[in-house]
């Protein structure tokens, strides 16, 4: 009671902050960046005018997901720019370096991929997901690395640029199958290159029928001439071709490239859809669902501009949908005074049309999501029920499973994940360092952690779990159910997952004494013990590497003479790993006060241990 009332009067004093920093806020354009209680940013915003749009949030009623921002926001700062477009970069920046939790953040773990005729003596093919400033060419992006994969494929047979890395000394295969001019041993005309060079432009351009009218000449005289080899693998080409473009789904009557953008909303999330228009022609969609937590178009727009900072082969053409609110009106037209790219938002015609389908295909895009999230969350908690049936208990509403690591007794530590209704819950996983056992004892280390966990479970009046499941066969269980039934007086139900010579799931164990139960490999409650397995092990293994890391940057730098706790911290600070400290000179530990000596002997240790 004492804590929550501690709690409540911080809240009361972080408010009237707020209050008080809201009437001082300027009608000016800028970012601002909301604070928790531990004064993390947990989301970037940018404004035409700061005291609008920051107030906006403190006043009148919000959607669950805002709701859910708001309910974090302690402190708030502000940032005032001299225009909108230097909100917008600004905006930008600040949610790359931050990566606040409540924006739209592209995830996609990647940048896009791009083909890439290189800018060598003897140019080359490359698909690469970085693009450069070397006079290169580039074409894309692509939505996805097969998509690029799959058309330089095709270029590799069609055009006979060179393949390899490293210039051989001696013609390759290449040479002989008609794929490469070999410059490694000929010399090769510069204008030989820019021709093929302009027609892979032209066929990466958009370009497909000439190209394929081109191959189609060629094959009939291939086959006037009787080459019908030659003929045949022509014709492949056309079909392959054929098969890159038959996504195509919208022609319009100019060239120009475009991306087409559409968004849905549903359920606190948003489903991005780009259409890529290349030469005039639909050759290719990328969509993204994320969550989000502000205004829907204004996040859109967030996502974008992250888009295109990271992509700097821009189309001719950007078709947006129209924002529905007056403070989200100025965003298409920075988007477009910062790429430098028109921006339009079509009302009628096809371009309208295209907008729509992108829409449209958003929509789709998360009613499948939600349709695929019902499903399996009702196969998953019917799962938990008939598994709660065949162990002979009433409810598996809630498991608790555990599972320790070590290798040969060093760094042991034990993990808990719990599942409710057979989805993991994961505020709820908890880490334990093991106090009391000492070498690779499974079952003491079991005893450890069960008691831990259900001593506190008892002394905070914690939820009980329906189901405890240990990692391992009839030792564990009878482990864990001495310390629940002897030590602590409760009596809830144990189950054992034992791995079969894979390391896969292969036999639930129940019952005192613990017997094995036949569950069908294919069932789905046989599949939630399998995940239940997996992410307790995932969860453990991820935890002893964690410890082990640390121990062993310790050990390493505790073993040389001269290095105690402080002077080891400030090493790791300043260099950031074990790995740099190796690669440093001693001109490099200067400003830590290190005299040369002492650097000399420490790169050397190190080095000497690595050897």
């Amino acid at each position: 009671m004492e804590q929550f009332m501690k709690e409540l009067e911080e809240q009361e004093k972080a408010m009237e902050n707020i209050r008080n920093k809201l009437a001082l806020l300027p009608d000016l354009p800028g970012c601002y960046l909301m604070k928790n209680k531990d004064g993390t940013i947990i989301y970037v915003g940018k404004a035409k005018i700061l005291k609008n749009r920051v107030r906006s949030y403190f006043t009148g009623s919000h959607n669950g997901k805002t709701q859910m921002l708001v309910s974090e926001i302690r402190d708030f700062e502000y940032i005032v720019t001299g225009s909108n477009m230097e909100a917008l970069i600004l905006e930008n920046n600040l949610i790359k370096q931050h990566m606040p939790r409540y924006n739209v953040l592209l995830k996609d773990d990647k940048t896009y991929p791009y083909i890439k005729i290189t800018n060598e003596a003897h140019p080359k093919l490359e698909v690469t997901r970085r693009v450069l400033k070397d006079k290169a060419k580039y074409f894309g992006p692509y939505p996805n690395a097969y998509a690029a994969q799959q058309t330089k494929k095709l270029l590799d047979r069609m055009y006979p640029l060179r393949k390899c890395n490293v210039m051989p000394k001696e013609v390759c295969l290449y040479y002989h199958i008609g794929q490469c001019m070999a410059p490694c041993v000929k010399e090769i005309p510069q204008s030989s290159y820019e021709e093929i060079t302009h027609e892979i432009t032209r066929f990466l351009s958009g370009g497909h029928e000439d190209i394929k009218k081109d191959l189609q000449r060629k094959m009939e005289a291939a086959a006037e001439e009787l080459n019908f080899e030659r003929a045949k693998e022509l014709r492949d080409q056309i079909i392959s071709i054929d098969a890159i473009m038959e996504k195509q789904k919208i022609t319009t009557s100019d060239a120009k490239n475009r991306d087409v953008f559409g968004f849905a909303v549903d359920k606190g999330w948003m489903c991005v859809q780009i259409l890529y228009m290349r030469q005039g022609k639909m050759i290719e969609r990328h969509r993204s669902v994320f969550p989000f937590y502000g205004d829907p178009y204004s996040d859109f727009m967030s996502y974008v501009t992250q888009y295109y900072s990271d992509n700097p082969a821009l189309p001719q053409e950007i078709l947006l949908p129209a924002p529905d609110s007056e403070e989200d009106e100025d965003g298409p037209q920075l988007l477009q005074e910062w790429l430098g790219v028109k921006v339009r938002l079509p009302q009628r015609g096809l371009k309208k049309q295209m907008v729509s389908m992108a829409i449209d295909n958003a929509k789709v895009a998360l009613d499948e999501k939600f349709r695929l999230i019902e499903r399996n969350e009702e196969r998953t908690s019917i799962a938990a029920e008939n598994l709660g049936k065949i162990i002979g208990i009433s409810s598996a509403h809630r498991i608790e499973a555990f599972d320790n690591s070590n290798i040969q007794g060093t760094n042991p530590v034990s993990a808990m994940v719990v599942f409710i209704d057979g989805k993991p819950a994961k505020k709820e996983y908890r880490k334990y360092k093991i106090r009391t056992v000492k070498g690779p004892d499974d079952y003491e280390t079991m005893r450890e952690v069960i008691r831990r966990r259900y001593e506190r479970v008892l002394k905070e009046n914690l939820e009980m779990p329906d189901l405890i499941v240990v990692d391992g066969g009839k030792g564990q269980i009878s482990a864990a159910v001495d310390v629940l039934e002897n030590e602590l007086g409760l009596f809830i139900p144990v189950c054992g997952l034992v791995k079969d010579e894979k390391h896969k799931t292969a036999q639930l164990m129940v019952g005192d004494p613990p017997e094995p139960v036949s569950l069908p490999r294919d069932s789905q409650e046989f599949y939630l013990l399998q995940r239940i397995q997996d992410e307790v092990h995932r969860f453990a293994i991820t935890f002893h590497r964690e410890q082990r890391g640390k121990s062993m940057i310790a050990s390493q730098l505790d073993a040389i003479p001269g290095v105690g706790e402080k002077r080891r911290k400030m090493l790791l600070k300043h260099f950031g790993s074990i790995k740099k400290i190796k690669e440093a000179s001693v001109e490099d530990f200067r400003p830590l006060s290190i005299g040369e000596k002492l650097a000399t002997q420490i790169i050397a240790a190190l080095q000497d241990e690595e050897s």
